[in-house]
């Protein structure tokens, strides 16, 4: 964390001189340490976050692909001038444990077109879809397993 503070702390200062950088160190050092003692953050959350960083480049390309297929299905909803569709409100009970992955579940929802999570409280979520097979496949969501996978490797 320090690192990526220090590096922030340059990218945004836009040049390096001496000044800028033993500034930066003195900013970075006592954030670092604030944040460590104040805001219970650990160097084990670093091991865990690095770990994992597979997983989590891999949740986001999902969701990417994800956005970009809701996509596709809601421009295919407004150019067929044909097709009904049928708004719906879904209740969806989820396995996750965590608070931080049922919010992310909650978000990546919200982020595909056609669909946001309306209420999430403790593991049930209120979905407003704009079209009933958006529901479908709402237990077998590829989040919820990469979720799950995240969670049991924390």
């Amino acid at each position: 964390m320090f690192i990526l503070l220090f590096l922030l702390w340059i990218i945004f200062n836009g040049k390096i001189t001496v000044e800028i950088v033993v500034f930066g160190l003195a900013i970075c050092t006592w954030l670092y340490w604030f944040m460590c003692k104040y805001m219970d953050y650990h160097m084990s959350k670093e091991k865990t976050i690095l770990k994992n960083m597979p997983l989590y480049i891999k949740y986001f390309f999902i969701l990417v692909w994800e956005i970009i297929k809701a996509n596709i299905s809601v421009m295919r909803i407004i150019l067929s001038p044909k097709k009904q569709i049928e708004p719906t409100i879904v209740k969806y009970k989820t396995s996750l444990k965590s608070d931080l992955a049922r919010v992310v579940l909650a978000n990546s929802i919200t982020l595909t077109s056609g669909t946001y999570t309306v209420q999430l409280e403790d593991d049930e979520y209120i979905i407003q879809t704009i079209d009933r097979p958006f529901t479908d496949d709402l237990d077998q969501s590829v989040f919820v397993k990469e979720l799950e996978k995240l969670e049991a490797r924390s």
